[in-house]
Formats: C-alpha cells, sequence, structure tokens
C-alpha cells in the first residue's frame, strides 16, 4: 500500500457569473445615450466612452429616478461607479489608456484621409456657423429698426462677435488631438476621463429582418420552376431587359475609349476628350453617367515671364489711361470758370474817345445867349 500514490483531483475553477437581465439592458442604454468615438485599439477599429460621461448618462436614466417600474439602483456617483466596476467584470467593457499620437507616426496615407476628415469637419462647422450668423444678422436688423424709430441710436455691443460665436471659432481653429489606446493594466472602473473600450456590442433588430428576408429571396429563386406562368414570362423580359442594359455600357465603355484614342492620335496628345468620364469609376449608379464629357488641353502653356510681361503692359496702359482722364478733368472747370468772350485791354477808352469826337460843340451858344 505504501508504493501506491494518492491521485489528488485539480480544484475546480470558481463558477463564473454571468451577466443578469438589468446589466444588459444598462448596457444597451448607455450604447444608445452615450455617444461612442472611434479610434484604433491594438490595430482595430473600436468603439469607446469616456467614465465621466457614463456616470452622467446613468444618474440622469430611469433606474436614478425609479421610472417605468425601474429598480432604483443609483443614487449617487459612488453606486455607479461600483455598478459599472461589476459589468467591467463581466466582460462587457475594458478599461484602456490613451496615447497621443503625432504626425511622425503616422504615414503618409493615414496623414492625407486625417487631414481630408478635418477639412471636411472644418466645412461642416463653418456652415452651421454661416446659418447661425445669419439668423443672428436678421436679429440685428430688427433691433437697428426699433433703434432708428426711437432716434438712430445704435446698440450695445452691434457689429461685435457673440462670446459664445467666438469659442467656437476659437474651437475650430485648435487642431484636434489625435489618440491611440492601449490595454490598461489596471482594469477598474473609475470616474474620471479614462477611455473604455465596448466588448458588448449586440446585433440590431433590422439585421435580423435582412437575414429572414435574405433568406425567403433565395427559398422563392429555387421555387420558381413553381411560379405561376405570367410571372416566369415577367422575368423572362427583365432579364432580357437586364442583358441589353450591360450590353449598352459595354458597347459605350468601347465607343468612349475609341474616341478618345483617335483625337489623342490626331492632335498628338493635346486634346483629351472622355465621354462619360465616370462610366468605370467608383461612384454610384447616376453619378456615373454625369458629367457627359470631360475635356482637357496638355499643349505647351506660356512661360511665365511672358505672362508677366503682359501683365505689367497691361497695368501701364491702364495707368495711362487713369492719367488721361485725371487731367480732362482737371482742365473742365478752368474752362468753366473763364469768360465766354474776352474783350482786348484798351477798348474802353477807344469807345470814350469815339464818343467825344462825336458829339457836337454846345459852349458858343450858349455863351451869346447870356451876351444878349
Amino acid at each position: 500500500m505504501s508504493g501506491q500514490r494518492v491521485k489528488r483531483k485539480a480544484p475546480e475553477p470558481p463558477p463564473v457569473e454571468q451577466p443578469t437581465t438589468e446589466e444588459y439592458a444598462i448596457a444597451s442604454y448607455l450604447r444608445e445615450h452615450v455617444p461612442p468615438k472611434k479610434t484604433k485599439f491594438l490595430h482595430h477599429a473600436v468603439e469607446y466612452f469616456t467614465a465621466a460621461r457614463a456616470v452622467d448618462a446613468l444618474l440622469d436614466s430611469p433606474w436614478a429616478s425609479g421610472a417605468d417600474n425601474k429598480p432604483l439602483l443609483f443614487t449617487d456617483r459612488d453606486s455607479v461607479t461600483a455598478y459599472l466596476d461589476g459589468m467591467l467584470r463581466h466582460k462587457f467593457f475594458h478599461r484602456a489608456k490613451k496615447i497621443a499620437i503625432s504626425d511622425r507616426d503616422l504615414r503618409r496615407k493615414q496623414l492625407k484621409k486625417l487631414k481630408k476628415k478635418e477639412e471636411e469637419e472644418k466645412k461642416k462647422v463653418t456652415e452651421k456657423e454661416d446659418e447661425s450668423g445669419s439668423e443672428e444678422d436678421e436679429g440685428k436688423t430688427d433691433d437697428k429698426g426699433n433703434a432708428e424709430e426711437t432716434g438712430g441710436e445704435r446698440s450695445v455691443g452691434e457689429g461685435e462677435a457673440s462670446p459664445k460665436a467666438a469659442s467656437r471659432k476659437d474651437g475650430a481653429d485648435k487642431p484636434k488631438r489625435r489618440i491611440k489606446l492601449d490595454m490598461h493594466l489596471e482594469q477598474v472602473f473609475v470616474d474620471g476621463l479614462d477611455a473604455y473600450v465596448w466588448i458588448y456590442d449586440p446585433i440590431p433588430r433590422h439585421y435580423w429582418l435582412l437575414g429572414a428576408l435574405l433568406v425567403g429571396a433565395i427559398v422563392a429563386v429555387c421555387l420558381f420552376p413553381l411560379w405561376p406562368s405570367k410571372l416566369r414570362e415577367g422575368v423572362y423580359y427583365l432579364s432580357l431587359a437586364a442583358a441589353g442594359f450591360l450590353a449598352v455600357i459595354l458597347v459605350l465603355t468601347v465607343v468612349r475609349a475609341v474616341v478618345f484614342v483617335l483625337l489623342w492620335l490626331a492632335t498628338w496628345g493635346r486634346h483629351q476628350l472622355w465621354l462619360l468620364p465616370n462610366l468605370t469609376a467608383d461612384v454610384g449608379f447616376f453619378a456615373s453617367f454625369w458629367p457627359l464629357y470631360e475635356y482637357e488641353y496638355k499643349g505647351k502653356k506660356e512661360k511665365s515671364t511672358d505672362k508677366k510681361k503682359r501683365k505689367t503692359k497691361k497695368r501701364d496702359q491702364e495707368s495711362d489711361n487713369e492719367g488721361d482722364l485725371e487731367a480732362d478733368r482737371a482742365e473742365e472747370p478752368a474752362a468753366e470758370a473763364a469768360p465766354e468772350h474776352p474783350e482786348p485791354s484798351g477798348t474802353g477808352e477807344r469807345d470814350d474817345q469815339e464818343g467825344e469826337r462825336d458829339t457836337p460843340p454846345a459852349d458858343e451858344d450858349s455863351g451869346s445867349e447870356r451876351d444878349e
């Protein structure tokens, strides 16, 4: 008996706690009411949320107010963090740490994509600001009309940007910080700005509906011989129409290639004409037929020096024309100030002398009358 070995049983692993239905409901509530952000985690695209926003959302949830016959689970932020810590242990999400990314860490293609996205976001922000600014301008015009009726006084702050608009502009000018996520060593839920990556990803209901419709369509196609004769004839004509449409597209691709090659050879590559340029591009159905054509000229371009000379000549001619116009305008008021028919000097004296010669002598007659 001493030579026999006693076999010991391996310790059984502790039972795994399965999540409750309430935890599933709270997880779906968080996914709906806390908008997730997208980034990369270990070279995989993931969605994450911040702890502070999740806590705020649950404090405004029915589980904090007892509405809709829900149990009262949350009374303060500590109770919410404790409950979310249990959900973290049940693998609904896990904790991650944020790492800032610089432009050096990214490749050229990634940088181009990120810059395009940032430009599109800036355009959207500017469009929204313009719409809000137009509404504010309409309100200001009403205020101006009221001020003119009372006396034409200007309203305070007229023409100045509101502090909200200034803060929006400052936020739009600031570059967004790019981050990536890495696994955190301490898997504990903490109320703060830490990132938590979603593991729980439920399948939406419309996915189930689309899958059922797809299965039904496959079964219906398999039962095609059992369809009524009229339906089968309709499907036959539809198939002919589809085949004709494909043939037309193939003919168009050949025709556009032939036209391009002939024009290119005739003009030695200077003129390039594409009919339906988006026909074979990766675009939508209607976008592939628009625009109808695309023309491009690739001949010799004028040198920059010649263009500069032409521009300088045009500027000199315009400046000379402006100088002539100014001189004409300066001469006009001087001509208006001068008399229409100027008289030569000395004309008055000559008239006086002629008058004296024409008048008869009257002194002798008057003296004779006095003597008598």
